[in-house]
């Protein structure tokens, strides 16, 4: 409206009887219109230079449902005879679960906790990506292209009892559909992004024996250009970590501040603690030395043994009292390198033990401490196998001055770790799991840009 104001104020003359004087005045106007038109693309110039976008913007694929939404719908297709809870019950807000309602004094428990299941990651980044303020319908403005694929519940429908045609055809039609389309062909998908709930090693399957785990969708030619974020990556260029849900999802930076004051406070009676079960079929087995230790540490160490009482080891409730409850939390590998366990530990403000390296320190690169000593212990599986070490002896070796160290180094992570409940258009200070994986997709996919030049 100002520029057609200016407009009109310079240009809009009154009737002049000498031609030449209209003439000149006509003159004059065109001069005021090719300044203002001038002026005008430089503001427009100026306006996108401020775009708080530009070099952010995501497209997301419309995939057809049935690579996602459609197993949410099916829910009980995903839940195995086994299962102690159907998972139709984790599909419940937007992939966080049932809300936890406790008894418990502290409001905190009462709003921003849920039964959260570790493998509903592809719904719950799924809704935030939904949520992103740099969303764009236009493909060519875009710095990467997310395909909202729910690898991990997709291949769960599969996993026991079906031969690989069966755990492959989906992620094989994944990829044809997206062949198809233009947004491909820019870069042969080298700019698209997926998450998976599971391992990586679960979409790395070599052989065609239906006696092979998992399926083999990163194999496909295609499907090596994809980026893919998930919980466990391995030696692959294109797979990256990121953190398993928790089961606290805040809405506000103020809650998650309350939350590490809390734990900043908390009385933490045993030195360390472990939750898990043994893995008897596993020889030689960290976790049976673990557990060993634990019981014969004379009350310094608290065990919650999840093959005796399972049903207590999926609470939150009844983990996070653990963890906060001691000073150190014991993280060995289980049926991989990496568990969620130890996400639940940092929550907690509960220094995380490892066993191994490929449990947290070559994995979560984008959210962890390069150096880990900041806010870990490490001992040698093999030393703790052997009996050259007693983890007692070597946790009380600990000053507390290092113990306060490393609690706070934890607790500072704690909003890096948890995937925040945010609403459309509610801005965060500070950065979560989310945030953050999508930092490092734009930078990633930045160089990657930069290699192609």
């Amino acid at each position: 409206m100002k520029f057609h104001a200016l407009i009109s104020e310079f240009c809009v003359a009154k009737p002049l009887k000498n031609k030449w004087r209209n003439q000149s005045r006509r003159i004059n106007c065109s001069k005021y219109l090719c300044f203002l038109l001038m002026f005008s693309i430089v503001l427009v110039g100026e306006s996108s230079s401020q775009d708080s976008c530009l070099g952010r913007y995501i497209y997301i694929h419309d995939l057809p449902m049935r690579f996602n939404q459609d197993l949410l719908t099916n829910c009980q297709v995903l839940t195995r005879s086994i299962d102690k809870t159907s998972m139709c019950e984790y599909v419940q807000n937007s992939g966080f679960g049932p809300r936890i309602l406790s008894s418990e004094a502290s409001g905190l428990w009462n709003s921003n906790w849920f039964w959260t299941n570790q493998f509903m990651l592809e719904v719950i980044f799924h809704d935030r990506m939904k949520k992103y303020k740099c969303l764009t319908n236009d493909s060519l403005v875009a710095s990467a292209i997310f395909v909202p694929y729910y690898a991990g519940l997709d291949l769960r429908r599969y996993l026991w009892g079906f031969n690989t045609s069966m755990r492959d055809s989906s992620g094989f039609d994944l990829i044809n559909w997206l062949k198809q389309k233009p947004q491909w062909k820019t870069m042969w998908g080298k700019d698209h992004f997926l998450v998976s709930s599971r391992i990586a090693r679960d979409f790395r399957r070599k052989s065609d024996r239906k006696s092979d785990w998992g399926s083999n969708f990163r194999f496909l030619p295609e499907s090596k250009n994809l980026s893919m974020l998930t919980i466990e990556s391995g030696p692959w260029e294109n797979d990256i970590a990121v953190p398993y849900p928790t089961s606290f999802h805040p809405s506000s930076d103020y809650q998650v501040l309350q939350w590490q004051n809390l734990m900043r406070t908390q009385n933490r009676p045993y030195l360390f603690s472990f939750a898990g079960a043994s893995r008897t079929r596993q020889k030689n087995s960290t976790r049976k030395e673990i557990i060993r230790h634990c019981q014969s540490s004379n009350k310094l160490c608290k065990l919650l043994d999840c093959n005796s009482v399972g049903h207590e080891c999926d609470d939150p409730l009844k983990l996070m009292n653990l963890f906060r409850s001691s000073i150190f939390c014991l993280q060995p590998p289980g049926d991989s390198l990496t568990r969620r366990s130890t996400f639940d530990s940092i929550l907690a403000g509960c220094i995380p033990v490892f066993f191994h390296p490929g449990s947290a320190y070559t994995q979560y690169l984008w959210y962890l401490p390069k150096n880990y000593s900041n806010y870990s212990v490490f001992i040698s599986a093999t030393d703790l196998k052997l009996r050259k070490v007693r983890i007692e002896e070597k946790l009380v070796t600990v000053s507390k001055d290092e113990v306060a160290s490393m609690r706070e180094e934890v607790i500072r992570l704690i909003p890096r770790i948890i995937y925040g409940d945010r609403l459309s258009g509610v801005e965060s200070v500070e950065d979560d799991a989310f945030d953050l994986a999508i930092k490092g997709v734009l930078k990633r996919l930045d160089r990657c840009r930069g290699s192609d030049l």
